[in-house]
């Protein structure tokens, strides 16, 4: 079986739960911490991040949330999830970068530093000047996100795609966090409801992390 070293609200493990989860593949989870910089997970992966898929019946090792992505989306015929024409395609994974890249790096890691690893690792106080500008840019993004669900049935097209599981996954970390303002934003709001009630979400919306408490709607599909 594979066994995914990730820990609960690294959004790049969300996301390989999720594809792995949608195509029917198993999994065993092992909570890895990357800050705290272990030598055996070093050792598998020198970038010292997750999420990290090992299979070791075979000596496989994946590194990387859209490596992971990719192969599988290649390996399992089940629920394909980079789809359509070459337009379609590069718009999917145009997306899945925007999400990955530009999302995380705005609004995704500094709440998660302000809010988890200064708490957990450092124990100290949030910065709320960095804060309120990262929940500002989410405000932004989830505009960006009506914007884009004002013209299309799903987050790139016509079809569910990568592109959906990958916004999904940083948007559930980010509301873990208490820091989506919902408000005037009908069109993601309704769109991530379907995103949780799948099957595949679920478990990620059971799952809590040390001492940090999700806002009472977290796991609700009705919020």
């Amino acid at each position: 079986m594979w066994q995914l070293l990730q820990f609960p609200l690294c959004p790049f493990s969300r996301k390989v739960r999720l594809v792995m989860a949608e195509k029917g593949v198993p999994v065993e989870l092992i909570r890895e911490y990357p800050w705290e910089r272990r030598d055996e997970f070093v050792d598998v992966n020198p970038a010292g991040e997750t999420p990290v898929l090992i299979e070791p019946d075979h000596g496989l090792t994946l590194i990387g949330s859209q490596p992971i992505a990719e192969y599988f989306d290649e390996a399992v015929e089940r629920s394909p999830l980079i789809i359509g024409d070459a337009a379609m395609r590069a718009e999917i994974r145009r997306l899945v970068e925007w999400f990955d890249e530009k999302l995380f790096r705005e609004v995704v890691e500094p709440l998660m530093v302000e809010r988890m690893r200064k708490r957990l690792v450092n124990k100290e106080s949030p910065d709320t000047r960095v804060l309120r500008e990262a929940m500002r840019i989410g405000n932004n993004h989830l505009d960006y996100l009506d914007y884009l669900l004002d013209h299309r049935r799903w987050v790139a097209g016509p079809a569910i795609s990568l592109a959906d599981f990958t916004a999904a996954a940083h948007l559930s970390v980010i509301d873990y966090l208490g820091a989506l303002d919902w408000r005037g934003h009908r069109q993601t709001k309704d769109w991530y409801a379907v995103m949780k009630s799948r099957p595949s979400f679920r478990p990620l919306l059971g799952e809590r992390m040390d001492v940090i408490v999700p806002p009472t709607h977290y796991d609700k599909v009705d919020f």
